[in-house]
């Protein structure tokens, strides 16, 4: 009789989008999340869209509001009125107004981080948000 052993599985890393312009705060996200996540990073809300709408479907998304070409709060409304709209989506922004933190809300954000933040705070989140 043989008996083979198998390794045992490698759990998949759950795939997380982060939308940020800022090229540092990219890296930044990209580097630390990347180490508990699969993470696929942009550098813009269109390029996020085009890229939710070629099917993929992230567990979560990142995003900053004050952007180039379209700001986050347009990017919300977009995608909660699509086929992503179920998808968690963190507010990750130096706007720390009471205004636009409900404008977020509002539109169906599910939490709301004021820059500069704490990656590991970020990462927490991100785990109770993927996990509900």
């Amino acid at each position: 009789m043989v008996c083979t052993f198998a390794p045992p599985k490698k759990e998949m890393k759950k795939q997380i989008l982060i939308i940020e312009d800022q090229l540092s705060t990219r890296k930044l996200l990209g580097h630390y999340l990347g180490s508990f996540f699969q993470v696929v990073v942009k550098d813009s809300a269109i390029e996020a869209i085009n890229w939710l709408n070629e099917g993929n479907k992230p567990e979560a998304i990142v995003t900053d509001i004050i952007m180039p070409d379209l700001n986050g709060v347009e990017f919300l409304k977009q995608i909660r009125g699509s086929e992503q709209k179920n998808i968690p989506v963190i507010i990750l922004s130096s706007v720390e107004t009471s205004n636009e933190k409900m404008k977020c809300f509002n539109l169906g954000a599910k939490d709301y981080v004021v820059k500069p933040f704490n990656p590991e705070e970020l990462r927490a989140r991100l785990n109770n948000l993927i996990k509900n």
